[in-house]
């Protein structure tokens, strides 16, 4: 398949629409006008990548109306079509598939628009929160992920299995008190890391596991 491929269905689409249609104009692999509106610029590519995004954000100093057209099957666009159309969003741009088998069949999914996203008040919260009760700088930037984070959940975890290292089983409601975590009775409970073993009712001891990873977020912790 060539780009060229997908021209005449895009043309027959948009002069349907009552849309005069020319290719290779200027640069721009398409150019539709109408009557007095903003022109239609529409760059075609078989596989969507940085360089028509860049191409297309290019001839946005030329009409807000631009849209990158791909053909139907475009593996890149169904590997991270949602992730795309946020980000062809907020450029401004517009986006269209293509079926160049069938004449006319083109498939608008997005429009081009100013980019206005919706403000999540929860998650905004729960960054600050994380950032405030975190102690230090525990993390490299860009590190990866997977590999476990410190985090301010896991620095009171590792708070509560410092405890119990130095000072053996005991009561939560004692941990809590000693280190000032009012958390610490449901930390323990929950047992997120497998660092905790339940002795008996309310009395945590140090877990095999606990005793053995503890050094490493020690170690890890304290590089801030």
């Amino acid at each position: 398949m060539k780009e060229s491929d997908l021209y005449l269905p895009l043309k027959h689409f948009l002069t349907s629409q009552n849309y005069e249609v020319k290719g290779e104009v200027h640069d721009c692999d398409v150019l539709a006008v109408r009557a007095e509106e903003p022109p239609v610029i529409v760059e075609l590519k078989l596989s969507l990548n940085l360089s028509v995004i860049l191409q297309a954000v290019e001839r946005l100093s030329l009409t807000s109306s631009v849209y990158i057209g791909v053909p139907n099957r475009c593996s890149s666009l169904e590997r991270k079509r949602k992730k795309i159309i946020k980000l062809l969003r907020m450029l401004g741009l517009g986006l269209m598939v293509i079926e160049p088998v069938k004449e006319g069949y083109v498939k608008v999914l997005l429009d081009p628009g100013e980019y206005k996203p919706r403000k999540s008040e929860r998650r905004k919260v729960c960054l600050l929160g994380e950032f405030s009760r975190r102690v230090g700088d525990p993390n490299l930037g860009g590190v990866d992920r997977r590999k476990g984070l410190v985090t301010a959940y896991r620095q009171k975890a590792l708070l509560i299995a410092q405890f119990l290292r130095e000072h053996g089983s005991t009561k939560a409601a004692l941990i809590s008190q000693r280190i000032q975590e009012p958390k610490a009775r449901d930390i323990l409970y929950k047992n997120v890391y497998g660092w905790f073993d339940r002795e008996s009712q309310g009395i945590y001891a140090l877990s095999p596991r606990g005793e053995q990873e503890i050094p490493f977020w020690e170690k890890k912790s304290n590089q801030s």
